[in-house]
């Protein structure tokens, strides 16, 4: 029997890191963000997973950094509303999980794998059941069109290419 596990937004959160003149990182999170899992008899080996991150949502406490980021140089929000993982699959690995999918970031799409520590599943005071997951990897930003770059008068990059991703997600199973 299918069961489809709905992301708590309240309890989750999707952030980034991101090397910044090569010795320091800036840190930064989607605000506003949607998804779920569907599994087979509660079980999350090979669940199915997808994911919608809103652009425009993006924060990094610095409000001309985040216009910048809403810009074209960056995700392009007028023309790219969303950041999307699709046809995602949770296998088992050890005692945690992998997550293979596909991320959609500014038009272009790479298949990716991300590191899941499955932080177990209570039913809560309401009666609803619940479920934790920090989900964790890194991409390459020009892979997704994000190639926006300067360089500093002693030759280095502003910003890195790599970018960490870290997802603490809880999930609420429908009835």
């Amino acid at each position: 029997m299918k069961t489809k596990w709905i992301i708590d937004p309240i309890h989750s959160e999707v952030q980034f890191n991101v090397k910044y003149l090569v010795i320091s990182t800036v840190s930064g999170q989607f605000n506003r963000f949607s998804g779920h899992l569907e599994t087979e008899n509660g079980d999350f080996d090979d669940a199915s997973a997808e994911f919608q991150i809103e652009t425009a949502s993006v924060n990094t406490n610095v409000e001309e950094r985040n216009n910048h980021l809403k810009s074209s140089d960056f995700f392009d929000a007028a023309n790219y509303p969303h950041i999307t993982f699709a046809d995602g699959k949770l296998t088992r690995s050890g005692d945690d999980y992998k997550l293979k999918g596909d991320l959609t970031i500014k038009g272009k799409t790479k298949n990716i794998t991300l590191d899941v520590d499955f932080g177990g599943s209570i039913l809560d005071g309401y009666g609803q059941k619940k479920a934790g997951f920090e989900i964790s990897g890194k991409i390459n930003r020009k892979e997704f069109g994000l190639t926006w770059n300067a360089v500093t008068k002693t030759g280095g990059v502003v910003v890195s290419d790599d970018v960490k991703l870290m997802l603490n997600v809880q999930v609420i199973l429908q009835n």
